[in-house]
């Protein structure tokens, strides 16, 4: 396999771009700020375990701010329900969503993300095949 080939993702892969929704410290929102993930999507546009166990090192994560790359990580699946997103060895930076599994990645809809104790919700700005 060739390194161009081990880069392009499966079909059924979506570019998923989650920007910070409006919040009581944010009343605005602000879509500089959330995380860009490469990730399977199903014909309802549900996270896709099957897709993801073929290919789980293709499943990546961006964590941005105002222009700069804060970090590189993974989607990660761990049963029937849960998927977080995993940035270092170890679970002190995971980021966890609120039943991911269920969520619709639809441009307009929103998803919350945990890390540590702040819960953040995020708009699905954008979901495009790559």
């Amino acid at each position: 396999m060739t390194d161009a080939a081990a880069q392009t993702p499966p079909l059924g892969f979506c570019h998923i771009r989650l920007e910070l929704a409006r919040e009581p410290l944010n009343p605005g929102g602000d879509p500089e700020v959330g995380y860009d993930i490469l990730a399977p999507l199903t014909a309802e546009r549900r996270l896709d375990a099957a897709v993801w166990r073929e290919a789980p090192e293709k499943c990546r994560v961006r964590r941005f701010s105002h222009g700069a790359t804060l970090t590189f990580g993974r989607l990660r699946h761990a049963g029937p329900d849960r998927w977080f997103l995993d940035f270092e060895p170890g679970v002190e930076d995971d980021v966890h969503g609120f039943r991911l599994s269920d969520e619709t990645f639809e441009t307009g809809e929103y998803v919350s993300l945990a890390a540590g104790d702040q819960t953040h919700t995020y708009v699905v700005a954008r979901a495009e095949p790559v």
